[in-house]
């Protein structure tokens, strides 16, 4: 029976090391990697390096997404492509993505945390070596269905070992760099892109990956993954590694096992059973949140931002656009810092709040242009006033409704159906980026100001809809929360 169980327990293992080589001696004089254990347990520094370390593959997320902006007109001088096909270019992200997305959930729960990054890595590099190289249109598709794929897994995977290896009072903090290095991504690709060409450029979006790929060999696996596959062992090895060799951590051990025990007393779920509240709620909330994130119109708004500075009067709308890029990633920092300080529940109402507010200003304005002359002076300050609404939205995306749902959907989603639920949330919030971007210039084409109210209708949907449905999760343990929701 022993053998059978050996057996068994094999078949579980990470498909990479724990990562908990730190071996823990009675005398806990060990260091690790990563400094002193004063400064772990005082600082928490080893979390925060593991954070870090995977923060490379949402950087690489952002650097997929705004390549596209500096490279345009120079890839389809180079290669002889229209319009439209450049356009299908752009979008086959959002299709690798879905396809990455539907896989995500499984495969963390199957290889783990670690190995489903390792696994999204490889087809990122491969993509940009196919786009780099590219003599026509089809290595650039492959190249960007490949991309979208590796991005479609990190953006699950990357907030839920986040999460998971977390302490309660730094999860919010430290989830929401998630998106920061997404904002940074994008910048990254706007700034260099104008500099470098477009061949250049693919190849430096090697960087990220190549960097994450030896990164994870020195980092824990997710603790509570490790409980639920059975590996006590490696599970306390590798929590007594993220607090710290002095910590006292048989609290949050006996949290953890009580949590894993309950949500492995039925493994699977049955549909019927998904009337329960338990399931329900925090499924309708995440997959809510991802949904209306997208279908705010951040995409869409991000992508025609060039033309609504063009409009404003500005010359260079490629330099504006860096810009919003970088408004992004000081915003999103500042969100770092509020995120376990006002809450999620607030910045969520606050973020969709203020982005309809802006986005009903740009709505008028664009309403009011078309029944005045473009010659007059209100003209121009009607172009003005939209350009600054675009900033102010993008400022109040950045606070909540960036980062926010990220964090909800890996805090709420149960145990047990984390991986399932989980890939469904992701698959949903990138087919509606896809239908956004996709509807964007045929809205616009029908009617800018129209548009624009669509947008604002949405998030004023948004603030209600966590107003009624959000709990606040800031400063509970991930086994309080479901608890919650018990």
């Amino acid at each position: 029976m022993k053998q059978e169980n050996e057996e068994g327990r094999d078949l579980k293992k990470p498909f990479l090391h724990t990562g908990s080589w730190y071996k823990i001696s009675g005398r806990r004089e060990s260091s690790s990697l990563f400094g002193s254990t004063q400064a772990i347990r005082d600082s928490s520094i080893s979390v925060i390096a593991c954070v870090l370390i995977v923060a490379l593959g949402p950087i690489q997320f952002g650097f997929t997404a705004g390549y596209t902006s500096p490279t345009q007109s120079a890839i389809i001088t180079d290669l002889g492509l229209s319009v439209s096909e450049f356009s299908l270019f752009g979008s086959l992200s959002n299709v690798g993505a879905m396809v990455g997305a539907i896989a995500s959930g499984q495969i963390a729960e199957y290889v783990g945390r670690k190995g489903s990054l390792m696994i999204a890595s490889i087809p990122n590099i491969i993509g940009w070596l196919f786009i780099s190289f590219a003599k026509d249109s089809s290595f650039l598709y492959m190249g960007r269905l490949l991309e979208g794929f590796g991005v479609g897994i990190i953006s699950y995977t990357v907030p839920v070992y986040i999460a998971e290896i977390s302490p309660q009072n730094l999860r919010g903090s430290l989830v929401s760099v998630n998106q920061l290095s997404v904002t940074i991504g994008i910048m990254l690709a706007y700034l260099l892109g104008l500099f470098v060409e477009w061949r250049f450029l693919a190849i430096l979006g090697i960087i990220p990956c190549t960097l994450l790929i030896p990164g994870l060999f020195f980092i824990p696996e997710s603790p509570r993954w490790l409980a639920k596959m059975g590996m006590t062992e490696e599970f306390e090895r590798s929590l007594q590694v993220l607090r710290g060799f002095e910590t006292d951590i048989s609290v949050e051990v006996n949290e953890i096992k009580a949590s894993v025990a309950s949500a492995n007393r039925r493994n699977t779920v049955r549909f019927s059973e998904l009337k329960q509240r338990r399931y329900w709620l925090p499924l309708m909330i995440g997959i809510g949140l991802l949904v209306l994130q997208q279908l705010s119109g951040i995409n869409a708004v991000l992508f025609y931002s060039s033309t609504i500075f063009q409009n404003a009067g500005i010359s260079s709308s490629d330099v504006a656009t860096f810009g919003v890029g970088a408004v992004q990633v000081l915003a999103t920092i500042l969100t770092l810092w509020l995120a376990d300080k006002s809450g999620r529940r607030l910045l969520l109402i606050v973020s969709s709040s203020a982005m309809a507010l802006s986005l009903l200003v740009v709505s008028i304005s664009f309403y009011l242009k078309e029944y005045i002359s473009p010659d007059s002076d209100l003209y121009a300050t009607l172009g003005l006033l939209s350009a600054a609404g675009v900033v102010v939205m993008v400022i109040a995306f950045s606070l909540g409704l960036g980062a926010m749902p990220w964090i909800i959907m890996s805090e709420i989603l149960p145990i047990n159906i984390k991986g399932l639920a989980g890939s469904f949330a992701t698959l949903a919030n990138w087919f509606f980026s896809w239908l956004v971007t996709l509807s964007a210039n045929l809205l616009l084409d029908w009617s800018s100001g129209g548009t624009f109210t669509i947008y604002t209708a949405v998030c004023v949907f948004t603030a209600g809809f966590v107003a009624i449905w959000v709990p606040e999760t800031k400063g509970k343990t991930l086994e309080e929360i479901q608890q919650f929701f018990r």
